[in-house]
Formats: C-alpha cells, sequence, structure tokens
C-alpha cells in the first residue's frame, strides 16, 4: 500500500504523522509532497526520506494547492492500494487497517472515510463549516446519486490503478470533489467507514476556507454535467467486481 502525504508548512506534526503511518504493516510506501512549505518542512521531509527506506519526498516549486501536490503523488506511488493521509494529524493512521478492509476483501475499488456514518471520537468545532460540508455533500449527491455522508473527508482509499489512471485538472481542494464525480461516472464499488475527527482551529493551522466552499459548488456542476467517463480517466481501469469475476472464470 502506498500512502501519499501532500504537506504545506507542517513542521510541528509531519515527522510525528510519518512515524505513525510507518508503524503500520501494510505500508510499504509513503510518498510526501512539500507544496512549496515556507516553514521547515522540507527539511524535515527530507530527513525522514534519509532515515526511512519507505519515504520518497517530492518538492513543489511553489504553493500550488492541494490538488497540485496529490497529483504529484499519485503519479510516483506504486502500490495496488493508495490512501491520502493529511499532515496535520487531524486524522489518525491508526484507523488506516480498518478503511483498506473492504478492498482487501474484493468488495470495493474505493473507500471513504466518513465523520458522520457513525459518530466516534470528534472535536467540537465550527458549526459553518459542518453546515458547508453537508450542504456540499448533498448537492453532490444529487448529481452523482451516490449516497455519501462525508463527500469532503480527508481519507479517501483507491485501488491504485484506479487513481493513477484519473485525469485531476482542479485546483486548490478541488480534488475531493472532482474524484467523486469521476468515480460516480466509472460506477465503481464505493464504500464508507467510520473514523474519528481531531480537528484544527484557524490559528492550529486550519486552512480551507469560504473561497474553497465557493469553488467546490462549481466543481460539482462542471465535473458532473460537462465532463464525460472518457475525459476523467486517461484508460478506464478495471473495477473489483471484473476482476473478481474474471477470477472466478478462469479457476472453473
Amino acid at each position: 500500500m502506498s500512502v501519499v502525504i501532500p504537506v504545506y508548512n507542517e513542521e510541528g506534526t509531519l515527522r510525528k504523522v510519518v512515524s505513525r503511518v510507518l508503524q503500520l504493516s501494510c505500508v510499504q510506501q509513503v510518498v510526501i509532497v512539500n507544496d512549496g512549505s515556507t516553514d521547515r518542512t522540507a527539511a524535515i521531509a527530507d530527513g525522514l526520506a534519509a532515515e526511512y527506506r519507505q519515504v520518497n519526498v517530492y518538492h513543489q516549486a511553489r504553493n500550488q494547492g492541494k490538488t497540485e501536490a496529490l497529483k504529484t503523488g499519485f503519479q510516483h506511488t506504486t502500490g495496488s492500494i493508495v490512501i491520502v493521509q493529511d499532515a496535520d494529524l487531524e486524522y489518525d493512521p491508526v484507523e488506516i487497517p480498518t478503511l483498506i478492509e473492504p478492498i482487501l476483501q474484493g468488495h470495493a475499488d474505493v473507500v471513504y472515510g466518513s465523520r458522520f456514518l457513525v459518530r466516534k471520537a470528534a472535536r467540537v468545532l465550527y458549526f459553518y463549516h459542518f453546515l458547508g460540508n453537508r450542504s456540499l455533500t448533498f448537492f453532490s449527491n444529487l448529481l452523482t446519486n451516490i449516497n455519501l455522508t462525508d463527500v469532503e473527508t480527508g481519507y479517501k482509499v483507491f485501488r491504485g490503478e484506479i487513481i493513477r489512471e484519473m485525469v485531476i485538472t482542479s485546483e486548490g481542494f478541488g480534488f475531493e470533489i472532482e474524484v467523486t464525480a469521476k468515480l460516480a461516472k466509472l460506477k465503481c464499488a464505493i464504500y464508507e467507514a467510520p473514523i474519528s475527527y481531531y480537528g484544527r482551529t484557524y490559528e492550529e493551522g486550519k486552512k480551507i476556507g469560504f473561497k474553497d466552499g465557493l469553488a467546490a459548488l462549481w466543481y460539482i456542476l462542471k465535473f458532473n454535467l460537462f465532463c464525460s467517463l472518457e475525459a476523467s480517466f486517461r484508460r478506464i481501469p478495471e473495477l473489483a467486481a471484473e476482476a473478481t469475476a474474471k477470477a472466478v472464470a478462469a479457476s472453473d
């Protein structure tokens, strides 16, 4: 499994996140993408790569946003499963084994970690963020016809082939909406699993804001109504159900 960690000015948490990820036996590769950080993040990332053979680091020349960092990270993954891990400790890597289980069992192509599916430990923060997330999830579901509870979750797990073949064109925090629309077009098996959430305040380094929410509304329309399946992937990837059917046929 490959873990992609996009990071911007997270000198206080990066080493701790990577340490927790590397404690998991299922992790073979960690891809850190430093998105033009201006603090000590770059040096810490390089130090982790020198210390651990599983860690690869890539540096963006300037800050381009989470989506660009993820695009860079996905291009360098090799795992049959790929998961996004934020570097700010809002999501705990200890829950990764539970998230990947539906894929390992052959049931799912993609798993979203939901902060609302079953309430686990969750820091109580901004009501307007909660309301915005629920609204974006509702409008996304309306156009994708997928009954998600948390489209903006930072924990998304993919069969590697699917995310590496996806054409990603959004900017900033648009990844969450774009990937959901394109997965819906692919008609892949998407599961949700409950996760804990240790949110941060803006004073503690939270970065997403009101403008990102407005951009997400546009992306919901753009990628659901004006983007075809053929334009969404370089090559249409095989789905879990198709792979299982082929395996059964081969064994008969």
